[in-house]
């Protein structure tokens, strides 16, 4: 979406791009986003909200504040359950709001927001992902959906990005999150064995809890550890696997 508008086939020229980092995105998105500055008529902002996702695991388990990241439980059964949600909105989300409240309205900590939105944020969803659509949490923007009005699916994403002979851009998401599907966690631990380690780390951290549960807490849903997994694909067995549509709120944009 920034790379069409940069080419003014999605106008008008945006402001500015902005990239909500968690601290801990693979080694390959950081690399991505580095070239892609350099392809853009526009500023990318990076922001993080304190010091990361991964700096508050680590502190939670020391009984610090948790964010809830979406961790899979064990019950005393043996059954599986989750952790609520809150990393998508704490670390990707807050970010990108406090940006856009203090730089580019220039408000004040706790200074209210124009009533009427001045900012127009764009949502980077394709139309295979449309339910992923959603109004924003405060009245500092309104949403707009380009890929949605181009009718543009992901797979015509990657066939635009080869006609113009840039390179396929990989998947953006945590080392340790625990939407990853099999694949994806097979990948990784094939082809990016830093973020592979990292994950594996993060899953032996928290399986003692988290401050506010003191029930062992897993990366993967079969409730093992993540280096004895086996991460064959689910759809081999007649499973459906978690992945992407779970995953993202669809709340980043330029």
């Amino acid at each position: 979406m920034a790379l069409m508008a940069a080419r003014g086939e999605i106008g008008p020229m945006p402001e500015c791009a902005i990239f909500s980092d968690t601290g801990a995105e693979p080694r390959h998105v950081y690399e991505w986003l580095d070239w892609l500055e350099t392809q853009l008529p526009f500023p990318v902002h990076r922001v993080m909200h304190d010091r990361g996702l991964l700096i508050n695991v680590i502190e939670a388990v020391e009984g610090g504040r948790f964010a809830g990241a979406p961790f899979f439980t064990e019950s005393d059964t043996g059954r599986e359950g989750r952790l609520r949600r809150q990393c998508t909105r704490e670390f990707k989300v807050q970010p990108i709001e406090k940006f856009i409240r203090r730089e580019m309205l220039g408000l004040a900590h706790g200074q209210r927001a124009p009533t009427t939105p001045e900012i127009t944020q764009w949502i980077g969803i394709s139309w295979d992902e449309i339910q992923r659509m959603k109004d924003p949490f405060t009245n500092l923007t309104k949403h707009r959906w380009p890929l949605i009005e181009l009718k543009m699916t992901r797979q015509d994403c990657l066939q635009w990005m080869k006609r113009q002979g840039y390179p396929e851009p990989q998947k953006s998401s945590c080392t340790f999150c625990p939407y990853h599907d099999n694949a994806l966690w097979r990948d990784m631990k094939n082809n990016d064995p830093e973020s592979f380690s990292q994950a594996v780390a993060v899953d032996r951290l928290i399986r003692g809890g988290v401050r506010g549960t003191s029930q062992r807490l897993f990366l993967h849903r079969s409730l093992k550890p993540l280096e004895e997994v086996d991460f064959r694909s689910a759809a081999d067995a007649g499973q459906m696997e978690w992945g992407f549509q779970e995953e993202c709120d669809g709340m980043c944009g330029v």
